[in-house]
């Protein structure tokens, strides 16, 4: 008897089912067929945007299709990621999200989505220290500066950051634990606002991330006074750490990581991911990778899942001593 096509396709879908590969989802089989959205939490002109924008670009070129960068700044990163988690899980709209987003469930007793059910993970992109600056024009020229200023004038100094719970905000928390000093903190709804107005002198130091502040501290508008990590970067060779330079025990980082919507089709997560990993081992941050030491990662879902977990948990106790709530 000639075996039918109905009877070729079951077995067909058999074999991939006990083989393990993916099943394609038949809606989604000429994904993408229009142009991908990428979300920004944030203002323009900051680390995340600059990154996401330049991810965007690499990835038009491999998905055909345009993918497009929207910033959708407000309440620390929620606003922007509430727009991803309610947008259908199709793969055309996207969240770069950031340190923020494994935070905010500490910080806010009530969140419109949950991180770890209203989104699918597509990849960690990558990983970074922090960096602490100054305005060149002010008299702090190292940490113990800032920390002998601080304990002589408590809460006088301002700290800026791009919103509560964002990496800039925990790493000066952190910051202030760990040294005894208060500083008084300033959200703003973007590094780059943040920044405007540290060179402006309406705040004195931030903890930034390195994309945001390199440029200006090439041009000699800001002064760098210790990086974040637990170990100096060769991207940084004569900059000492803040644990290095008075502050023992300090280390913290920020992360970006692209998300789908929950129920995002795994073929379309895996072309996403895919896509993220050519990105990055074509060299597209290669630049960055080598002036500003980010690390940058291609590895499956899985990875930013469990990352992100861990570094909710980690900053956990910082929130709670801190007692860190929404303005």
């Amino acid at each position: 008897m000639r075996s039918t096509p109905v009877k070729w396709a079951a077995l067909f879908t058999a074999i991939l089912l006990l083989t393990g590969l993916p099943l394609a989802s038949p809606a989604f089989a000429g994904y993408p067929e229009k142009p991908v959205t990428i979300i920004v939490p944030f203002s323009p002109g900051g680390g995340t945007d600059i990154i996401t924008r330049m991810l965007a670009d690499a990835m038009s070129k491999d998905l055909g299709q345009p993918v497009k960068v929207e910033n959708k700044p407000g309440a620390g990163t929620i606003v922007g990621s509430s727009v991803v988690a309610t947008s259908a899980p199709d793969g055309y709209t996207l969240l770069m999200a950031t340190f923020a987003n494994a935070v905010n469930p500490s910080i806010y007793a009530k969140m419109p989505f949950d991180m770890f059910k209203s989104f699918t993970p597509v990849a960690l992109v990558a990983r970074s220290f922090n960096i602490v600056v100054v305005d060149p024009k002010q008299p702090l020229k190292s940490v113990k500066d800032v920390i002998a200023f601080a304990k002589a004038n408590p809460g006088k100094l301002k700290f800026g950051s791009f919103g509560i719970g964002t990496s800039a905000h925990l790493a000066g928390e952190l910051f202030k634990i760990l040294a005894h000093v208060d500083l008084t903190h300033v959200p703003f709804k973007g590094a780059a606002p943040a920044i405007a107005s540290l060179l402006s002198g309406q705040i004195q130091i931030m903890f930034t991330t390195v994309t945001s502040a390199t440029s200006y501290i090439h041009d000699g508008r800001l002064l760098a006074l210790a990086v974040t990590s637990d170990e100096r970067s060769p991207a940084f060779p004569d900059l000492p750490t803040v644990a290095e330079a008075g502050v023992p025990g300090y280390a913290a980082e920020s992360w970006y990581g692209l998300y789908a919507p929950a129920g995002t089709p795994a073929d379309v997560v895996a072309r996403l991911n895919a896509s993220v990993a050519k990105a990055i081992h074509a060299g597209t941050f290669d630049r960055l990778q080598k002036n500003q030491g980010m690390t940058f990662a291609a590895g499956p879902p899985g990875d930013l899942k469990h990352y992100v977990k861990r570094e909710a948990a980690r900053w956990l106790g910082v929130v709670r001593a801190a007692d860190i709530r929404p303005q």
